[in-house]
C-alpha cells in the first residue's frame, strides 16, 4: 500500500446531521416524548454510519489504483494532476468535465484530482475523484508507476 484515503464526511456534516434528533423528538412529542428520544437517536445513529460506510475510500497499490469500488491497473493511467484549490476544481468538475469521464465526487471535500486513462479499448477519457490531499495522490501514482517501469 503506497497511500490510503478515505473521503469522510467532515464533522461539520454529523453535526449538522444531528439536528434530525430533535426534529424527529418534537414530531414524535405528542405520541410518547421516550418513543421520539430513540427513534431520534437511532435515525441519527444510522445516518452516521451510512455517511461513514459510504464513503469512498482511495488506494493506490504497487499495481492498482482504487477509488471506492473502481479499479484500474496502473499500467492503463497516463498523467495524473491535482486540484488543490476550490475554484480549480470547480472548473474540472464543471465547464471542462468531459460527460464520458469517471466520477466519484463528494460535496464535502472541495478538492480532485484527475488521472487519464491510456487504454484504447476503453471510452472513459480519464477519472476525476474527490480527494483531500490530491497532491499527494498524484505523487504516490506518480512513484507507484515510476516503481512499475523499473
Amino acid at each position: 500500500m503506497i497511500y490510503r484515503e478515505r473521503v469522510a464526511p467532515s464533522i461539520w456534516v454529523y453535526i449538522f446531521g444531528a439536528l434530525i434528533v430533535p426534529a424527529i423528538i418534537i414530531v414524535f412529542m405528542p405520541i410518547n416524548r421516550a418513543v421520539g428520544i430513540i427513534l431520534g437517536i437511532a435515525v441519527f445513529l444510522g445516518f452516521c454510519v451510512a455517511l461513514y460506510s459510504g464513503s469512498p475510500t482511495i488506494e493506490v497499490t504497487s499495481t492498482t489504483l482504487r477509488v471506492g469500488s473502481a479499479q484500474v491497473p496502473l499500467h492503463y493511467l497516463g498523467a495524473a494532476s491535482a486540484y488543490p484549490t476550490a475554484e480549480a476544481s470547480r472548473a474540472q468538475t464543471g465547464p471542462r468535465l468531459d460527460a464520458r469521464a469517471w466520477t466519484c465526487l463528494r460535496g464535502w471535500v472541495s478538492t480532485t484530482a484527475r488521472v487519464e486513462i491510456v487504454d484504447e479499448r476503453d471510452p472513459i477519457p480519464y477519472w476525476l475523484f474527490s480527494t483531500r490531499h490530491p497532491e499527494q495522490v498524484v505523487r504516490a501514482i506518480d512513484e507507484a508507476k515510476s516503481r512499475l517501469d523499473s
